[in-house]
């Protein structure tokens, strides 16, 4: 009995060491099949340090809108929706930040400061030239914050499509009355088996929203195992990111449109989030003090709540977000406006 337990034993091993073999070898070669069949949109720019940080150039004109992704893994793929259409009246770019995507990893500790240097190198190589109209979504609000304190002269114009502000770490557990559960020891624990073919098979669909193109999800879909553990990086350094884009002062007179979700709190992130409808409501309500304080940052702001959208403005009214950049390219355009005293951005 005793030997027949130990081979029933030692049979069960080797499937469990089989199944995991199987799993690695199956991830090895979805991600050469990803290499293959979605391939880096625009090119891999050398940014030095045997570097490539993947860059999505299209159209023609200035000034350059150059979009900032959210925390998410969808890289240059965020803007998917509203991309082609920005580049019909002026240049735009879209790129996927270190790690993510077709993006070599930083190979150097997470910053916001990094983020900056990394995205002005790539335009640098790429020949592109400033002054840009930056475009952040959520995360990518500080993100393009910090790069507009870093390289003041070669930002011209803003849009925040959702954007955090640097307060809503605090605001947000002011208004929940609690810590909030972002997720982040699943993604800890998908960081720790993407390896093994898990991640991929558990997420068929990828991490994109409902209404991102279909391309954009089976795209995105291929490459969200290697773009883990980027992602957890910058969730990391979450605190340290909006504490930096606090301290990069105001936007002067740069034009700057603010867009706001209208949509309340849906059930699936109250769930996530272990809250009830009241906190929901309160959270809602600290989000819209925040996006209308982020507005106050310039002065030639506007602020539009756009109904019907949920945090992703950018898919599910891409028509609004492309009429804010064209709001601002066409500000930029006509020249700054002369006012008597007016103070100097980031003074």
């Amino acid at each position: 009995m005793k030997r027949w337990l130990m081979r029933l034993g030692q049979g069960l091993l080797a499937l469990v060491v089989l199944a995991v073999a199987a799993g690695a070898a199956y991830e090895h070669i979805e991600r050469a099949h990803a290499r293959q069949a979605y391939p880096a949109p625009g090119r891999l720019v050398d940014i030095g340090g045997g570097r490539h940080i993947q860059l999505d150039c299209r159209g023609a004109g200035a000034p350059v809108v150059v979009f900032e992704s959210g925390l998410d893994t969808l890289g240059s793929l965020s803007w998917s929706a509203v991309h082609d259409e920005v580049a019909t009246t002026t240049r735009a770019c879209a790129y996927s930040r270190a790690g993510i995507m077709w993006s070599d990893p930083a190979g150097r500790p997470f910053s916001a400061e990094h983020v900056a240097e990394d995205l002005h190198a790539a335009l640098t190589a790429a020949g592109e030239k400033g002054p840009y109209v930056m475009v952040g979504h959520s995360l990518g609000g500080p993100y393009v914050l910090t790069f507009t304190g870093r390289y003041p002269t070669e930002v011209a114009g803003l849009v925040f499509v959702d954007a955090s502000h640097p307060d809503q770490i605090a605001r947000l557990r002011t208004a929940a009355g609690k810590d909030l559960d972002m997720g982040s020891s699943l993604a800890k624990t998908a960081e720790t088996l993407a390896w093994s073919g898990i991640v991929r098979l558990a997420t068929p669909k990828g991490a994109a929203p409902d209404h991102a193109p279909a391309a954009a999800k089976l795209t995105s879909a291929a490459w969200l195992p290697p773009s883990i553990a980027a992602a957890n990086r910058e969730s990391d350094g979450l605190a340290a990111t909006l504490a930096t884009a606090g301290h990069t002062g105001r936007l002067g007179d740069r034009p700057l449109v603010v867009l706001t979700r209208g949509e309340a709190t849906p059930l699936a992130a109250r769930q996530q989030l272990k809250i009830d409808a009241t906190q929901a409501a309160r959270l809602d309500l600290a989000w819209r003090a925040m996006q209308d304080d982020e507005a106050s940052w310039s002065q030639r702001s506007t602020h539009r709540i756009v109904e019907g959208a949920s945090h992703y403005i950018q898919f599910d009214r891409p028509a609004v977000v492309v009429q804010a950049i064209r709001d601002v390219v066409g500000e930029v355009r006509a020249g700054p406006r002369i006012t008597p005293g007016q103070p100097k951005a980031f003074d």
